[in-house]
């Protein structure tokens, strides 16, 4: 069985025990590995040899969850991150350095907004915010000569805006750079970026790959079909040899897997933002039911989007799964069976202090700083997560100050509904 479809690959991918080994993916809680000579660790900090010899590069559990998040996205390599974060910063990291720019949906989430627009630029690392509904002229006019990189959310976190990925491809190959996405909402059971010529991809696992607020985590997909040679000059980290690793040229050493060992052999080694084994071995534990529980959170997602927009205390609702939207069509083409997530936006009635009230008057959806997750959790961006963006930046990133972020959990929709009915009419 050489093509395995994504529901085995969740459930049995990567990992095959021989006779008497663990079933299960066994946790390796050792910060070191034992070798029988020095020059067979030696190789392994010279690249020369494959294997495991200090956790914070890499470990086996972690490779083994690694390599099935690898294999559901289709691409040919990846690496586990302790955060969301961190692999966004890795990601973009990896081929920026001080004196570069990239490009940036603006619509995205708030501490990648940061991010990107504070911490980064504290490095030397510029970066144009953009439009991504843009026509492709305008989005052409923030490429300099410097860029290196452009990035976006397939649905962005939390205003639900769905990517072009084919369009945004096209526009980052023009100007021969890769395209980087965050695709944390759909996961690849809804959406495979590779597909629509994406070249990296990232996700927050603490969200739906995780699926139970136990782990935090993020992790870096490569799809391996950048060409970095081609562009030599403006990916020099790459293509021209590194004097830590005396003089060994990614590139030439490691093919399409120059950009995911890269980013393991010199950000981890140096950052350090290692995933702990224990942490892999849950998110391996939620993997296994990623394709059964994504359906679901997008099947009530639909029931709940379909209540609220036809509710009269509701003064607008945000859902690509409904025809109203205006990114229905686009989910269609790029999301399996035209699914998107679980998340729903909306606003009640009576601005930001009655929105505010009936996130206070709900029951049994918590208000959690999470989303994504099997338990129903809300959220109000303006007052929580994005508190820190001033009201223009807010404006930019699509955040209205009435705007509810409702994760639809795996719990019964009718339950779910009825919450939300008992908390608008207490409000």
């Amino acid at each position: 069985m050489d093509s395995k479809k994504q529901g085995t690959i969740c459930v049995q991918g990567v990992w095959n025990p021989k006779q008497g080994e663990p079933r299960v993916v066994p946790i390796y809680q050792s910060t070191t590995f034992k070798y029988d000579n020095s020059e067979q660790m030696a190789d392994l900090f010279d690249l020369k040899a494959s294997g495991y010899f200090y956790t914070r590069l890499q470990n086996p559990t972690n490779d083994v969850v690694a390599g099935k998040i690898a294999a559901l996205e289709g691409g040919v390599g990846a690496m586990l991150t302790s955060s969301g974060q961190a692999a966004n910063f890795y990601a973009i990291f990896n081929i920026c350095e001080a004196g570069d720019h990239f490009v940036c949906a603006e619509s995205i989430y708030g501490g990648t907004f940061n991010l990107f627009g504070v911490t980064m630029k504290k490095l030397g690392i510029d970066v144009t915010f953009i439009d991504a509904d843009a026509p492709e002229e305008e989005i052409d006019k923030a490429f300099k000569s410097n860029t290196k990189a452009l990035f976006g959310e397939v649905i962005t976190n939390p205003t639900l805006a769905v990517l072009d990925i084919e369009k945004f491809a096209r526009i980052a190959h023009k100007h021969g750079v890769p395209l980087i996405v965050d695709n944390t909402f759909p996961t690849p059971i809804n959406c495979r970026p590779f597909e629509f010529g994406a070249d990296i991809v990232t996700h927050s696992t603490t969200k739906y790959m995780d699926g139970h607020a136990t782990a935090v985590g993020g992790c870096i997909v490569d799809s391996g079909n950048f060409d970095w040679d081609k562009y030599g000059d403006k990916f020099h980290g790459l293509t021209r040899p590194d004097e830590s690793y005396h003089g060994l040229t990614y590139t030439k050493a490691f093919g399409k897997l120059a950009y995911i060992t890269k980013a393991t052999a010199q950000l981890m080694r140096d950052l350090g933002s290692i995933q702990a084994p224990m942490n892999a071995f849950l998110l391996n534990l939620g993997l296994e039911t990623l394709h059964l529980r994504v359906p679901r959170h997008c099947e009530n997602a639909q029931k709940v989007a379909e209540f609220l927009e036809g509710n009269d205390n509701i003064a607008w609702v945000n859902y690509s799964g409904l025809e109203s939207s205006k990114y229905h069509k686009l989910a269609m083409k790029q999301f399996e069976g035209g699914r998107s997530c679980g998340v729903v936006t909306f606003a009640v009635k009576g601005g930001r202090e009655r929105s505010l009230k009936f996130i206070d008057n709900l029951q049994l959806a918590a208000i959690v700083t999470h989303v994504a997750d099997s338990r129903t959790c809300v959220l109000h961006p303006a007052s929580h997560t994005h508190r820190q963006l001033s009201e223009e930046q807010l404006k930019a990133a699509g955040i209205d100050a009435d705007l509810i972020r409702f994760s639809v959990g795996t719990e019964d929709a009718s339950d779910i509904i009825a919450d939300i009915e008992q908390a608008l009419s207490k409000c």
